[in-house]
């Protein structure tokens, strides 16, 4: 016998849904059937995904959002209730790092990704988890008491990696922020964990992969290979689904075995 998860019905947000991981996560969650709210800084890249969802019989719907902006959390997240509905989905992408020495990190550097990583995804969690907690309670409609929170960790938040220090301290954070979350929510239906890939190949760091420098990260992997966007759909789609209801709090890694 088959086996398939359904979401029709369900509405998820996908932040940072602009490009790389955070599209391709968007379009499987539409091919399993949920309604998608796209959302990020830019706004005609979201558009054209949108397209591309809709032409293959989809639903999406865009919303301006700035992470690092609490002001913009709120009415991106009224928003997209507003036009689509209670959000049961959310999938915490939005991430940004930068690469020096830890003798060279700035106060800027630690600003600009724990503004984006850490507070940026727990305040967009946070919002849309008040929401479901509402819902919950019966003090807000819906017809889902419950929801998912997946969010988007890394392979880095569990083994520190040269270069990339202030990077790993942000996603070590975003773990710890899952645990505290599932913890405190899980009682209501809410589930929340996290997803910490390895290293993908995204139009972003495509080019990396062919440089030397690229080809001996590659060989030092234990597959020696990189991973693509849709190896995550999968494990995405099942904890976006009802049947993770006993996944509450888990990390995953997502690395091919190379924190193993």
């Amino acid at each position: 016998m088959a086996y398939s998860i359904d979401l029709s019905g369900r509405v998820a947000i996908v932040t940072g849904a602009s490009g790389g991981l955070g599209a391709q996560f968007a379009r499987t969650l539409s091919r399993a059937g949920a309604a998608v709210v796209l959302a990020s800084r830019r706004i005609e890249k979201l558009k054209e995904l949108r397209a591309q969802i809709e032409a293959e019989g989809g639903a999406a719907h865009v919303v301006a959002l700035d992470v690092t902006d609490h002001a913009s959390i709120k009415s991106a997240v009224a928003h997209a209730e507003t036009e689509v509905g209670p959000i049961d989905i959310l999938v915490n992408n939005s991430g940004v790092s930068t690469t020096q020495r830890i003798q060279d990190v700035s106060e800027e550097d630690i600003d600009f990704t724990f503004n984006t990583n850490v507070k940026g995804a727990f305040f967009v969690a946070q919002e849309v988890g008040k929401r479901m907690l509402a819902r919950a309670r019966g003090a807000a409609p819906g017809t889902y008491a419950g929801g998912r929170i997946i969010n988007i960790a890394s392979m880095a938040g569990l083994r520190v990696l040269p270069q990339i220090g202030v990077y790993s301290m942000s996603k070590a954070a975003v773990v710890q922020m899952t645990r505290a979350m599932a913890l405190e929510w899980g009682r209501f239906g809410i589930n929340v964990n996290a997803i910490c890939p390895g290293y993908i190949d995204t139009e972003i760091n495509h080019h990396h992969w062919e440089t030397e420098q690229g080809k001996k990260l590659v060989q030092m992997l234990p597959r020696k290979r990189i991973g693509k966007p849709e190896d995550l759909d999968a494990l995405l789609v099942m904890l976006a689904s009802g049947e993770s209801h006993f996944v509450n709090g888990a990390v995953i890694a997502a690395d091919d075995g190379f924190g193993a």
